[in-house]
């Protein structure tokens, strides 16, 4: 019954979905009514389209925070779409030079989108450049040095300019501020990643019952792009272990096999858990001792891994370090022993 439903919106579906360059079918919705999730934000988003249409002026600058994988590129293409424009995507690291930028926003049209990915690892001298092209649509040429200085102020096409960065508190403050649009994306409830699900498998043509989705929906770490990835990995094993047909043990024994657990954690979060409660008895544990340790970049444990850590109770930050909670004792079946540091309000430490 449900792989019949899916047949019968795949071709609908279909229909609002792109292809990428390659000509695969992309599971990215291309208008807002199509997308799932991040409500407030997408209302908010449908307000200032419709207005910035009913003006026939560009959009203001949007910048989006989060967790790798909750939509921010999406929501950029989105935009561009629905304001009939074109969109010109970059990434921070990917503008190392201020001719890099200067090139990109000389070329721009009148209502172009100018998407940066990771904007928060723009260099500090290129930086610089986007405040006059953000708040004048203008950039200033410096010619010769010393005494012979000179400038000229070269002007700019109307233009929106989104960003889309996985922490926030990197942005410079006078960056920051030059965005009307600030929105913080949250990780999905498990309710829209069923949804997610249900339409992917329809999209893609896969024959999926109602506890298949469940299975994959619940482990998605509150991540469409990893409810996704999980999809296509439980598709392949059903077709060639289930004749194709996911069901929920099906799911469970696909997923069992990628190493993901009943609570979405991965080997790395597994690891990363037992290293903290085993190595240093619960914590405090600095970052950098848990990046040296487990042989990752800090920056991964920061934006990839720690987030739904986080989220979901398994970790704590402390000014000292990550703890490890209760939760994440009871998850390895680990006796957990309560220790109480500083009473508030006191100078003594006391134990119980």
């Amino acid at each position: 019954m449900i792989h019949e439903e899916a047949n019968n919106i795949s071709e609908i579906l279909k229909e609002n979905s792109s292809l990428d360059e390659d000509n695969n079918l992309t599971l990215r919705p291309r208008q807002l009514s199509d997308y799932i999730g991040q409500d407030k934000i997408v209302e908010t988003l449908k307000i200032a389209i419709e207005a910035a249409l009913q003006r026939k002026e560009p959009i203001d600058h949007i910048l989006f925070n989060g967790p790798p994988g909750l939509g921010k590129t999406t929501l950029a293409h989105i935009i561009a779409h629905e304001m009939g424009t074109k969109i010109i995507t970059s990434s921070g690291p990917a503008l190392e030079k201020g001719g890099d930028l200067m090139g990109i926003l000389t070329h721009l049209e009148k209502g172009d989108i100018f998407f940066i990915d990771e904007i928060h690892r723009i260099p500090k001298t290129v930086e610089e450049f986007l405040y006059p092209a953000m708040e004048d649509f203008a950039v200033d040429f410096i010619f010769d040095k010393g005494v012979h200085t000179r400038t000229h102020r070269y002007r700019l096409e109307p233009f929106t300019l989104i960003g889309a960065t996985t922490r926030s508190g990197l942005l410079s403050s006078p960056l920051r501020e030059r965005f009307g649009i600030t929105r913080d994306l949250d990780f999905y409830d498990e309710k829209d990643l069923i949804r997610i699900v249900k339409r992917s498998s329809a999209i893609l043509g896969i024959s999926i019952e109602q506890d298949g989705t469940y299975e994959i929906a619940r482990r998605a770490r509150g991540t469409p792009r990893v409810a996704n990835r999980l999809l296509k990995r439980v598709r392949d094993f059903a077709q060639v272990r289930a004749q194709g047909k996911i069901t929920g043990d099906v799911a469970m024994d696909a997923l069992a096999l990628e190493g993901i657990d009943e609570s979405g954690l991965g080997e790395t979060d597994r690891k990363l858990l037992k290293i903290i409660i085993l190595n240093y008895k619960g914590g405090p544990v600095g970052i950098e001792a848990l990046s040296s340790t487990l042989q990752i970049e800090t920056d991964v444990l920061l934006d990839v891994i720690e987030p739904f850590l986080l989220k979901s109770g398994f970790i704590i930050r402390t000014s000292k370090g990550r703890r490890a909670t209760e939760k994440a004792y009871g998850h390895f079946n680990i006796p957990y022993k309560k220790e109480l540091g500083l009473f508030e309000g006191t100078k003594n430490k006391k134990r119980v």
